[in-house]
């Protein structure tokens, strides 16, 4: 979760100079509105980008981790099998 907030943080802070050095450089308003919408423009695609990241790996977690519940699933009805063999056998 830290690294959720630093990085948040991070892009805020990114943000704010971007707003900061566009609004005291000597350029006319039209000019000005021009870089921020791009600046904006440029923002919103790294935010998705990294939406479709996040999301990517969450999905590949998922994945990983109902395989692994499945092997351990598996792994627990072979032995109570066993387990019931060996009683059987008795």
């Amino acid at each position: 979760m830290a690294k959720g907030k630093f990085a948040l943080g991070a892009i805020a802070g990114a943000l704010a100079g971007v707003v900061a050095g566009v609004l005291t450089a000597p350029k006319s308003g039209k000019e000005t509105r021009a870089d921020l919408k791009t600046k904006a423009d440029e923002l919103k695609d790294e935010a998705v980008k990294k939406k479709d990241q996040a999301k990517t790996k969450a999905d590949e977690v998922s994945k990983d981790m109902k395989n692994k519940a499945s092997d351990v699933k598996n792994r627990a009805n072979g032995a109570v099998q066993d387990a019931k063999d060996s009683f059987n056998k008795k």
